[in-house]
């Protein structure tokens, strides 16, 4: 049964207890800029200064082995062994850029990012969506993507939201994704270009206030997220561009 659309009076009401002393200017419009994987350079940059000299020893290792021998060999290739040992070398707060920029250096198409996000751990899984942006033009990972949303893993989620998702996926897909997110309690300040994309979109809003109604009638808190993606969709210029947002990467 469809629900009424939760209307900006209504939120108020629903939730006296959390809601009667917020504004709407409580929470501030993402910022979806910041959000953006820094470019291979710049996280090669980054883990030059951050890693401890042995774990830029490997990781230097690691990236001219992936360069001088890229793409797929045999059952395995030797940077897919890499991207499996770089949380041990580079630690657990450096191993998602350490494995993107082997991923870059061994050139890894949609093959090889296949192979690796199916075979590979949930951390090598992030990687490969971390990676998307740089090593595939067009929307042919987007299976990579699609699989991801349908985990309850909140990193993984957050990995498949970024620039890749928001440049590819189509408006119904999408849509569904910032339902997940808000479903599984990942922060929406994750979705890439989020406000673009839901800029004047009223079906996402009419979804994001049946979500609001059903958990209204259950007595259940309604996501202060779900209230700043609904302002975005009040926006009153729809952004330019078709549903299915195709285009080459920048």
């Amino acid at each position: 049964m469809t629900h009424p659309r939760a209307t900006p009076a209504a939120r108020t009401e629903s939730n006296p207890d959390t809601r009667s002393s917020r504004t709407r200017t409580d929470s501030p419009t993402p910022d979806t800029a910041a959000l953006t994987l820094p470019s291979p350079a710049d996280l090669h940059r980054r883990l030059t200064t951050d890693l401890d000299p042995d774990a830029r020893a490997w990781l230097e290792r690691a990236l001219d082995e992936a360069a001088a021998h890229p793409g797929i060999h045999g059952p395995i290739s030797a940077w897919e062994l890499r991207l499996a040992e770089a949380g041990r070398r580079c630690g657990a707060a450096h191993a998602d850029h350490a494995r993107v920029l082997i991923l870059h250096a061994a050139r890894a198409g949609t093959d090889a990012l296949t192979r690796v996000y199916f075979q590979g751990t949930a951390d090598e899984r992030r990687a490969v969506l971390h990676a998307l942006p740089h090593l595939v033009s067009g929307p042919a990972a987007l299976p990579l993507v699609e699989d991801a949303l349908r985990t309850n893993d909140t990193r993984l989620l957050t990995a498949a939201v970024g620039p890749y998702a928001a440049r590819h996926l189509d408006a119904h897909a999408w849509r569904h994704a910032v339902l997940k997110c808000l479903f599984t309690g990942v922060p929406v300040d994750h979705v890439a270009d989020l406000p673009r994309r839901a800029r004047g979109d009223g079906e996402l809003a009419r979804m994001l206030g049946d979500y609001a109604a059903e958990r209204t009638a259950a007595g259940r808190p309604v996501p202060e997220d779900l209230y700043r993606v609904l302002d975005l969709t009040e926006s009153a210029t729809p952004a330019p561009g078709p549903d299915h947002p195709h285009g080459k990467e920048s």
